[in-house]
């Protein structure tokens, strides 16, 4: 089956989507994307982009502090989204990657002078990770970006760089990924990914301040939480706090809701999968592929 992308306001064919090497993106990092998920509902033959408009709102908050003028509004973007699906006729759950850049061909990192073009690709993606495992975990020498060099509450492609090295050197220590810090020594997130603790019956996520990305998942979980009658806090998190807390769960687009059962080769509660999480992970899949009423409005179908 041919594969299409979006490129320069064409659908083409995935194998012909190329960019010059001398694209300033390229070069010196200066695009800002989004990932969003495609869940396919086998009941109803049917998929279901989650939260598109959220994630394409947040993108156009990026691209403003990129100097960037979008060539599209957002109800245009969902609507290329939409397109691209139906002719990649997709019957599984899929990954959306739309990237807007900087795509003219000069030499030095000013934004100003420089044009902006929209790319989107979609490709087939189940779990990132066994979620019934949960992961093993450690906490990063490296701290995260702060908002004052490179915000990571804008997704800059070139930011990203900062998370390969926080994933692939606790990969190299054999975790499954890592907590990182800020630059002040409070947590932060994964290396892409937010994260929430469980204590007595509680849910505690890092405050929007503490340098995360102000995750669409990470909404979820809050809204989820309230429906679940749980309460919710967001507030500052110390480092020795973790090793005692009675559950941790990371939540992303990628990662949706996966449990950490182990920090530092401390194990976390019993070492399973913790109540609260399960209840929310449950609910979570069940959310996504539009089968409950309430957040319906959450889920576009193709």
């Amino acid at each position: 089956m041919t594969e299409y992308v979006f490129l320069d306001g064409q659908y083409i064919e995935s194998d012909k989507a190329v960019i010059p090497v001398r694209t300033h993106a390229f070069l010196y990092g200066t695009g800002v994307f989004e990932g969003i998920r495609g869940y396919y509902n086998q009941e109803e033959n049917k998929m279901y982009v989650f939260r598109m408009k959220e994630h394409y709102e947040r993108m156009m908050r990026s691209a403003k502090v990129m100097w960037m003028e979008s060539p599209y509004t957002v109800e245009e973007y969902s609507r290329i989204t939409i397109d691209l699906l139906k002719r990649n006729e997709y019957k599984q759950n899929v990954y959306i990657r739309p990237t807007l850049y900087k795509s003219s061909m000069k030499i030095g990192p000013s934004l100003d002078d420089n044009k902006d073009s929209f790319v989107l690709f979609t490709t087939p993606l189940n779990d990132y990770y066994d979620s019934d495992k949960g992961l093993n975990v450690c906490i990063s020498n490296w701290r995260k970006n702060s908002d004052n060099a490179m915000p990571p509450s804008v997704k800059i492609t070139g930011a990203y760089a900062n998370a390969s090295l926080i994933k692939t050197d606790a990969h190299f220590a054999g975790f499954d990924d890592a907590i990182v810090l800020n630059e002040a020594g409070k947590v932060a997130e994964g290396s892409g990914m937010n994260l929430c603790f469980v204590k007595n019956g509680k849910i505690i996520t890092p405050n929007t301040t503490d340098d995360i990305l102000i995750g669409v998942t990470r909404n979820t979980v809050l809204e989820l939480a309230k429906y679940l009658g749980i309460p919710t806090v967001e507030r500052e998190v110390s480092r020795s706090e973790l090793y005692v807390f009675d559950e941790v769960f990371c939540c992303g687009t990628g990662a949706q809701i996966m449990p950490i059962v182990s920090i530092d080769h401390r194990q976390i509660g019993n070492g399973n999968t913790g109540f609260i999480t399960k209840k929310i992970q449950n609910l979570y899949y069940e959310v996504v592929q539009g089968k409950i009423e309430e957040f319906k409005h959450w889920c576009t179908p193709v």
